[in-house]
């Protein structure tokens, strides 16, 4: 706001200035400098510690191309994490993470569609059941963004994925939730044919079928240890 002022100033100033007349050559019209863009807020120094996955505030979400024709989009319900967390130690960072795979949603998708992705060809969750993600390295690549490494393991098989990820902040609590809290946003990809799931990958050349390369995006917040200073509970009414 306090950016403004002068421009707004130098606007008032010149409407009350008396103007050139019709005859005369006005004076070239003043630009003003643009605004200094506002520093970004210093981010609360969280505790470490164990930190849970904060469930109705998470998200994880997966796109693969359909045909060439557009991003076919679909996620998982069910899904848990536990993150050991250093603000001002990422590389001691730890995490790991838990995919229900039958949790799979889908925008309206066609009778059978469902069973179809869950069954044999594609996730097969009646032999495996569970989706693994655990973190093998944490490392910083600027003031709120990093990199974290780690082993998938999916339909029986475990490779190496890296995730970008942006740390989005924190509070070390607040009096309605006396608990520290953090957010993350994080992107991926992989290749679904390196986890034995190559049904309806396009031949060479082509985009006939769907596609190879997985993208995985990831919203979540978690919270952690108790405030330092929570409120007192109120005492109870005297009879």
């Amino acid at each position: 706001m306090k950016s403004i002022l002068p421009v707004v100033a130098l606007l008032a100033v010149a409407a009350c200035s008396p103007q050139p007349a019709a005859d005369k050559k006005a004076d070239a019209p003043v630009v003003a400098a643009p605004a200094a863009t506002a520093p970004k807020p210093p981010k609360a120094d969280v505790p470490a510690g164990a930190y849970t996955l904060d469930k109705s505030h998470a998200t994880l979400v997966f796109r693969v191309s359909h045909l060439g024709f557009s991003n076919y989009t679909a996620a998982f319900a069910d899904f848990d994490a536990k993150l050991n967390f250093d603000q001002n130690n990422a590389a001691a960072s730890t995490l790991e993470a838990t995919i229900n795979p039958r949790s799979l949603t889908l925008p309206a998708p066609p009778e059978g569609f469902l069973a179809e992705l869950v069954g044999p060809q594609w996730l097969n969750t009646a032999t495996y059941p569970v989706i693994t993600f655990k973190s093998t390295k944490v490392e910083t690549t600027g003031p709120d963004t990093g990199k974290v490494t780690g082993d998938l393991t999916l339909h029986g098989v475990t490779k190496p994925v890296v995730l970008d990820v942006t740390y989005n902040g924190g509070y070390p609590g607040h009096p309605m939730d006396p608990h520290a809290r953090i957010g993350f946003s994080a992107k991926g990809a992989f290749k679904r044919s390196d986890f034995g799931i190559a049904y309806g990958v396009p031949a060479p050349g082509t985009t006939m079928g769907v596609s190879d390369e997985v993208l995985v995006t990831i919203e979540a917040e978690f919270s952690g240890p108790p405030l330092a200073k929570a409120p007192a509970a109120a005492a109870a009414p005297k009879p």
